[in-house]
């Protein structure tokens, strides 16, 4: 399989200019997207369906075009040269072919280098629970998994087993047995890979990312049986991802998917990547941890009170969003005006300002 010239020529603009995502359709120039901006490539010409479609088709395997065609969207990974990674959906747009790529950074970075806080190196060395790391897309969840699970690596001789909608970082077994399997490749979904990982004597499971209660479901059950369990939801806060989670099942079934959720979850980490003053992105963050509290709020059904929890539990180790967003803003990370539009509560906010 050869990759198409053209693509292959944006691919090394991307790496060149410092993007983070690469956007290909028909009728317009390539886009690419550098600090969370998106800026178009005007020196070229807008692609035609058949550019787009040769781009796209150069990268898929022939067992998968297939798939394409039926289903209109493909998710995959694509290693660009010796040592550069994209993560790559492909997707119909008004009966045209579209690309959005996404470059996967070449070196798994450690918390300090990625300005997150260390308190999550606890979370890596727990024997077991349930851990999410969750946010928008686009917001650094994938990095914040890769960097948790690298620690795990770094430290533990455990087996560690990654299920991913394609796999993105790959890791360098280090103290860790690694087995990473992807969906589509070496397992139907999410959920068949977890009910075979409580045979295949893993310690730590990561799930890319949770679409359906069959996974949640699964994955939950694994923290409960001795498993560190690190996945990923597109949710806003701590509060609304619990909420999200129990509503995946039927209503008969939420009061004790309640109870399990109370008892094995450790903690929910919620991420967002704000435009930095002198460049780049600076990540603002929350932070849940599961204490007596929490697990009684969880099961009582009063997540709307976890917030008030998270705001007066910094002694703990929590992490309230507003009080981070204020942070970066004394330190002169990031603007009043950004951190207002990533705010949660802008009354909370301003009193931390």
């Amino acid at each position: 399989m050869t990759i198409n010239t053209n693509l292959a020529e944006l691919l090394d603009l991307v790496v060149k200019e410092g993007g983070s995502d690469l956007h290909l359709f028909a009728g317009g120039s390539p886009m690419i997207r550098v600090s969370g901006a998106l800026i178009p490539l005007t020196k070229y010409p807008a692609l035609t369906e058949t550019e787009t479609e040769d781009m796209l088709r150069s990268i898929v395997p022939e067992s998968r075009w297939g798939s394409f065609q039926e289903n209109q969207t493909i998710d995959l990974s694509y290693a660009h040269k010796a040592d550069i990674r994209f993560r790559i959906n492909g997707y119909r747009v008004q009966g045209t072919t579209a690309l959005a790529l996404r470059l996967i950074p070449r070196t798994i970075h450690t918390f300090t280098e990625l300005n997150l806080p260390p308190i999550l190196e606890v979370f890596t060395q727990r024997e077991q629970g349930f851990f999410l790391v969750v946010g928008p897309v686009g917001q650094g969840k994938s990095t914040t998994l890769a960097a948790m699970i690298d620690r795990v690596n770094d430290t533990r001789a455990e087996h560690i087993l990654t299920i991913e909608d394609p796999v993105e970082y790959l890791f360098t077994p280090k103290k860790s047995l690694i087995h990473q399997r992807e969906v589509h490749i070496d397992t139907s979904d999410f959920h068949t890979a977890l009910q075979s990982a409580f045979r295949e004597d893993v310690d730590v499971i990561m799930v890319g990312e949770m679409r359906d209660y069959e996974t949640i479901s699964s994955a939950v059950t694994a923290a409960e049986t001795g498993h560190l369990v690190l996945s990923t939801l597109h949710t806003n806060n701590a509060a609304q991802t619990i909420d999200r989670i129990i509503d995946m099942f039927p209503s008969e079934q939420q009061a004790q998917v309640r109870v399990q959720l109370a008892g094995s979850l450790i903690g929910i980490f919620s991420q967002r990547l704000i435009p930095r003053v002198s460049g780049g992105l600076i990540p603002a963050y929350e932070l849940l941890i599961n204490n007596n509290a929490v697990s009684t709020l969880i099961r009582d059904a009063r997540t709307h009170e976890i917030s008030s929890v998270i705001q007066t539990s910094s002694q703990e180790g929590m992490i309230d969003m507003d009080r981070s967003l204020a942070d970066l803003v004394h330190r002169g990370e990031i603007t009043v005006e950004h951190a207002y539009e990533h705010s949660l509560d802008s009354k909370t906010f301003e009193r931390y300002l």
